[in-house]
């Protein structure tokens, strides 16, 4: 769907290559996912943040799109990211 729009789609997480590739796999993913094992990049773009889930709090990255313009520009940031309508929402702000 992205794609097909002309949309470059890149994950970037903290795991590593293997865990990346297991993840690809299993998934059947049709993007690229960076490893960020340093998190320099997760650091850069401010996507730490306390969490919580059933009750535990923890330090972890923010589920957070980014969208890039032609000029290397961030264009539009998605922080409430709806990962089966993610696609949908790109596009919308995109107004493809």
């Amino acid at each position: 769907m992205l794609k097909e729009k002309g949309v470059t789609v890149l994950g970037i997480s903290p795991d590593d290559a293997k865990s990346h590739k297991k993840f690809e796999s299993k998934f059947t993913l049709p993007i690229t996912l960076l490893v960020d094992t340093d998190s320099e990049i997760a650091n850069a773009y401010g996507v730490w943040a306390w969490k919580k889930f059933m009750g535990n709090e923890y330090w972890g990255i923010l589920r957070t799109t980014f969208l890039i313009d032609e000029k290397g520009k961030i264009a539009h940031v998605i922080e409430k990211v709806n990962s089966a309508e993610h696609a949908a929402q790109i596009l919308e702000v995109w107004g493809l």
